[in-house]
């Protein structure tokens, strides 16, 4: 802050950037994931006063994703700051993805002056028209003076109902100008926001509940509102106190730990074919869930959300109750206590023929999970890291087939250790998903696992990650093509025509990771998984153990996509 000049005026002005960082400072952000422009400049000046960390990152959609990531892993916002038109456009896939995953960010975009508005200025585009589709607020800033209150508004728009991402473009005139303190309204931390914690309507609450207590075969899906509300521990203590099987998908992975009684994970098709009452929490009736068709006719169904748009989207239900997840569960679990005997005793039968038919699924995988075989199978790949992962390792998936793969094998620990791109399926997600896990958490392990095409789309940032000094643990299972679309042109069109347009080259991405000052390994024989891992992770540096899998193998999830039938 400055006096204004001369001999009498005393008062104390303000710039834009440093209202932006007051803002961003009462919100608890505690870091901006950056790519320098001169329209923003005034931004990291302020930050600088406020104790704000600035990560600056080699490509503007790394910005956008790892304040995305941040977002996810912490509950509180991320915040990327981009200069003007190819840098906010740059920005774009990073918003999207963030709109399709429910996670709250503010990307700040420069934009020219305002006095030079529609006179061709350096980088002017219309942001604003552009962005406004996939965020929940996007607007301009009209005034210095207006800078931290449009910051504020930006931050409940995105935390109103299910999260999502905010956007605000800021003129560099509006930016760089200066404003008489008490003329522009900061507000303070903690004083700008009602709670999130909505409950349900206590009526449906007590209908579900009833609902569950007569159910002899219930089965209950935790998505990603589960880790975003963190009702973690509520939704632990139903499923255990009515013993009912519970399957996780998304961020919703870790809410039971591996081997939890009540915790399934491949006999979820059975369950949604046989069950009487199914319960989808935090996720919609979209293509991971066949719109909706997956579930049984029979099933009584009930979703819960926090998005009242969400709820009946694409299927019918019996039930929808919206609200925080938490709030929800804990309520029901109280009222369905009330009824004295929850029925959990005659569930037994129904959760020993699922772990049936779990130990059956599991039998059949078993020998490709220790396949000998070279190329390396991508089911042997996924068990090494499932077994090198320890309670403190937060996996982060970014491929197409190959993380598919991992999604029915690796299983996280511990809630929130589960990072992947998300319903809008974007590659390039793993790099700034790992900056934003390891800044966050320094004390964790980070594992990351990166299809070859996936890496290639943001990985010069690994050169971010080697000079912020945030190591982790990464692995390319490489094929040297795109092979979840391959899989499906060969499907389509014959082999003849599978290649075209998705086969890559044979890059030996450890060599890659050695010349930007990280650990790097090649493996081509199974058996040098582990040790390869073990050694990335003594290594103490951001690491790529390069592991070559065989292209002619494909994902169940993948043969199964609806896009090929």
């Amino acid at each position: 802050m400055t006096e204004a000049r001369g001999n009498t005026d005393t008062t104390e002005t303000i710039s834009g950037g440093h209202l932006v960082a007051k803002a961003l400072k009462a919100e608890g952000v505690d870091v901006v994931f950056t790519l320098c422009g001169g329209h923003i400049i005034d931004i990291y000046d302020g930050c600088a006063d406020e104790g704000i960390d600035v990560i600056d990152v080699r490509h503007e959609q790394v910005a956008a994703h790892a304040a995305d990531g941040y977002a996810r892993l912490t509950g509180k916002p991320g915040c990327a700051v981009v200069t003007a038109g190819p840098g906010t456009t740059d920005a774009v896939t990073g918003i999207a993805n963030a709109y399709r995953a429910e996670s709250p960010l503010l990307v700040i975009g420069g934009q020219g002056a305002l006095s030079q508005h529609k006179m061709g200025s350096l980088q002017d585009l219309p942001h604003v028209d552009m962005i406004t589709p996939i965020s929940k607020f996007a607007a301009t800033v009209p005034h210095t003076a207006r800078i931290a209150d449009l910051v504020s508004m930006a931050f409940r728009e995105s935390f109103s109902g299910a999260p999502g991402p905010s956007f605000l473009e800021i003129p560099r005139d509006i930016l760089d100008a200066e404003v008489p303190v008490d003329s522009a309204r900061v507000p303070a931390a903690g004083h700008y926001r009602a709670s999130t914690r909505q409950g349900g309507d206590p009526e449906a609450v007590e209908r579900l509940a009833e609902l569950l207590v007569r159910s002899e075969r219930p089965s209950i899906l935790l998505g990603n509102q589960v880790w975003t509300t963190r009702a973690t521990e509520s939704a632990t203590e139903l499923v255990r106190s009515l013993n009912v099987p519970a399957y996780m998908n998304g961020a919703g992975r870790g809410t039971l730990p591996p081997k939890d009684p009540n915790h399934f994970q491949l006999s979820r098709r059975y369950a949604f074919t046989n069950s009487d009452l199914i319960i989808i929490l935090g996720t919609p009736f979209d293509f991971r869930m066949g719109y909706g068709k997956r579930l049984s006719p029979d099933a009584t169904v009930v979703q819960i959300d926090l998005n009242y748009a969400t709820v009946g989207k694409n299927r019918d239900i019996d039930l929808g109750i919206v609200g925080d997840a938490d709030v929800i569960l804990s309520s029901l679990l109280q009222a369905a206590s009330a009824y004295g005997d929850t029925g959990a005793s005659k569930r037994k039968e129904w959760l020993e023929d699922l772990r049936i038919q779990e130990h059956k699924a599991l039998e059949k995988r078993t020998p490709l999970l220790s396949s000998s075989s070279t190329p390396i199978h991508p089911y042997r790949l996924v068990s090494e890291i499932n077994d090198f992962l320890t309670e403190d390792s937060i996996y982060v998936g970014d491929g197409g087939d190959i993380v598919t793969f991992s999604g029915q094998v690796v299983q996280p620990k511990a809630p929130g250790h589960w990072m992947d791109p998300g319903p809008l399926g974007t590659l390039g997600v793993g790099v700034p998903f790992v900056m934003a896990a390891k800044y966050a958490f320094p004390e964790k392990e980070i594992v990351a696992l990166f299809g070859d095409g996936a890496f290639s789309l943001t990985g010069w940032d690994f050169e971010t990650l080697v000079r912020f000094d945030l190591p982790f643990v990464g692995i390319i299972g490489n094929n040297s093509s795109m092979n979840q679309i391959r899989y499906g042109q060969i499907a389509k069109y014959g082999a003849d025509r599978g290649d075209i347009g998705n086969t890559l080259g044979n890059v030996r991405y450890s060599e890659f990771a050695q010349m930007l000052g990280g650990y790097g390994e090649e493996v081509h024989e199974p058996d040098q998984i582990g040790p390869a891992l073990q050694r990335a992770r003594e290594s103490g540096k951001p690491s790529l153990i390069n592991v070559w899998i065989d292209p002619e193998v494909y994902a169940p999830g993948t043969m199964n996509q609806t896009m090929y039938k």
